[in-house]
């Protein structure tokens, strides 16, 4: 058995062509992407599922137990049907995150021609300093910086102002009598694209009670997207940050706007970058250490 086994295995390599050799490593790779895209979301629970019925698949199969194999088997029959109705969000989120080594690309490229980080930096600063007011006097905001994912489509639900960022425009947005107040506003590199935004609630039943709409909302968004959110309780006043469905909580003025420099600014280090993107940075760091 062994040897026919070693045999066969041989006449394989044999017949192994260098075609043969890509065809395995991107499906490797297709493999390795999808355990980490289902790793830290509740989607690995449902391939621990599959996994589970494939298993008693198996062992119907074998001891022949004729009516089990048939369900079993009617249900693998349209697997791909299932898979994709299942896992659809989290389908949706890594389409999203192929997309986004594009776009890096796309911003590499601009950033050669123009700097817009100085713009950036002002609306991370008058997003503070607005933060810092509403804090004390207890205004409720959602403000939302669009970082990879286009949220063109968040965008086009509110009204589109496409404006410079300033303490002022965003105290009228916020205020409490505006009409614009209960929504969102979105950032896109350093202007203010669009307020009163609707944002997808979280689904998530494991926060905390005491979270309202506003917080709901900004975990949702993140959820969906690489966002960073910022939150301004009106209930308490406190300052939090929204991250890839994460809340942190209790900003002060200065923290708020060093936190937002290094996700926005500088980069989530927490974050996988695109391959282009990686690739980018790795030359400029060989060619920092040669000067």
């Amino acid at each position: 058995m062994e040897a026919t086994f070693i045999t066969r295995l041989i006449g394989t390599l044999k017949t192994f062509t260098f075609k043969d050799f890509i065809d395995v490593v991107v499906i490797a790779l297709i493999i390795f992407y999808l355990l980490r895209l289902f790793r830290n979301s509740r989607a690995g629970q449902l391939v621990k599922g599959f996994l589970i019925l494939l298993v008693v698949y198996g062992v119907s199969y074998l001891l022949q137990l004729t009516m089990l194999t048939y369900i079993l088997n009617s249900i693998f029959t349209y697997w791909a049907i299932i898979f994709i109705v299942v896992f659809q969000p989290e389908l949706r989120l890594g389409l999203e995150r192929l997309g986004r080594s594009n776009r890096r690309l796309r911003s590499i490229v601009s950033s050669t021609v123009q700097n817009p980080e100085d713009k950036i930096y002002r609306a991370i600063s008058d997003v503070a300093d607005t933060c810092a007011v509403f804090s004390k006097s207890k205004t409720g905001a959602l403000i939302v910086f669009e970082r990879d994912t286009p949220l063109g489509d968040i965008a086009n639900t509110g009204t589109i102002l496409n404006s410079d960022v300033s303490p002022a425009l965003l105290g009228n947005i916020f205020y409490n009598k505006a009409p614009l107040h209960d929504g969102a506003s979105i950032i896109r590199d350093g202007k203010l694209l669009s307020a009163g935004c609707i944002l997808p609630l979280t689904d998530n039943l494991n926060i905390s009670q005491d979270l309202g709409t506003r917080h709901r909302a900004a975990i949702g968004m993140t959820e969906e997207s690489d966002a960073v959110v910022v939150v301004v309780s009106e209930e308490t006043g406190n300052i939090s940050i929204a991250l890839n469905g994460m809340l942190t909580r209790d900003f002060k003025r200065d923290a708020l706007y060093n936190r937002l420099v290094e996700l926005i600014v500088v980069g989530d280090k927490d974050k996988n970058p695109g391959l282009f993107a990686a690739l980018f940075n790795k030359r400029k760091e060989k060619k920092n250490e040669n000067e």
